[in-house]
């Protein structure tokens, strides 16, 4: 079945982007996994606009097969620290998380990652979450008629993705020493999050690290930022019940883990 979804709207998607073809021309399409990445990098380089109603029902089912090979996790069943009970590390691949909203590091420009496969964070939940994502920030993006600012946060659907929603936000960028201003920034970057949630009555996010891939942000003050800000919110008035801090490698593990402490 996968092979046949692929097959279809891969065949589509060559049709409705010729010179995106043109440029992947050099990656293989012998498998059904290399033909799934050839769809995925076009995906990616895609512009936003309409799909054929048939083409987006098999891109639909095409992502809701992989969802379910890759499994589905359901935020409110983690594990919370022993220190609050709203607070949940865990590592993993935040796009199988079901929670109210998911975090994604944004750019400025909020239409996701256009580089082929990118690894970032920003790449891999548009992938997931599949071409509406992408479709409902551009009408945003052209209301507003200007780039996002830095600090704040938009919320938008979830589409294909477990999560109901996802809050973009975009962080610093540092290049360099720093500063206190970046500091600012990255706080306004989680309070901002946390206040989306509230203003849409959602109860349990998923935070990724933001700033500390490609826009550079040393991790560790960063973890710090980002754990302060939460609890320092969360002491206010406020309708969340849980926060997870969703991480990938073991440096970002064992710092968060540093800083909440052990599980119950």
């Amino acid at each position: 079945m996968l092979d046949a979804l692929i097959s279809t709207v891969l065949d589509w998607a060559i049709t409705d982007s010729p010179e995106a073809a043109a440029r992947l021309a050099q990656l293989p399409r012998a498998s059904q996994v290399e033909r799934r990445v050839l769809l995925r990098a076009l995906l990616n380089l895609r512009e936003p606009g309409p799909i054929p109603a048939a083409i987006q029902a098999d891109l639909d089912q095409l992502l809701a097969a992989e969802l379910a090979e890759r499994g589905v996790v359901a935020g409110d069943q983690l594990p919370a620290t022993a220190a609050d009970p709203r607070l949940v590390l865990w590592r993993g691949d935040i796009t199988r998380l079901q929670v109210d909203a998911i975090v994604n590091a944004a750019n400025s420009a909020l239409l996701g990652c256009f580089v082929p496969l990118h690894r970032c964070i920003d790449n891999a939940i548009g992938s997931a979450a599949g071409p509406g994502l992408r479709n409902e920030c551009a009408a945003i993006m052209a209301q507003r008629g200007r780039p996002e600012p830095t600090g704040t946060a938009t919320l938008t659907g979830g589409y294909c993705l477990p999560a109901a929603h996802v809050i973009h936000t975009v962080g610093p960028i540092v290049r360099g020493e720093l500063t206190d201003n970046h500091e600012a920034q990255l706080v306004s970057c989680y309070r901002s999050c946390l206040q989306a949630m509230d203003d849409a009555g959602l109860r349990s996010i998923a935070l990724c690290c933001i700033s500390t891939g490609e826009f550079g942000y040393p991790k560790a003050p960063a973890a710090r930022t980002a754990v302060a800000t939460v609890r320092d919110y969360l002491a206010g008035e406020t309708g969340i019940e849980r926060v997870i801090f969703n991480v990938f490698t073991d440096e970002d593990l064992a710092t968060y883990r540093q800083l909440l402490g052990p599980d119950a």
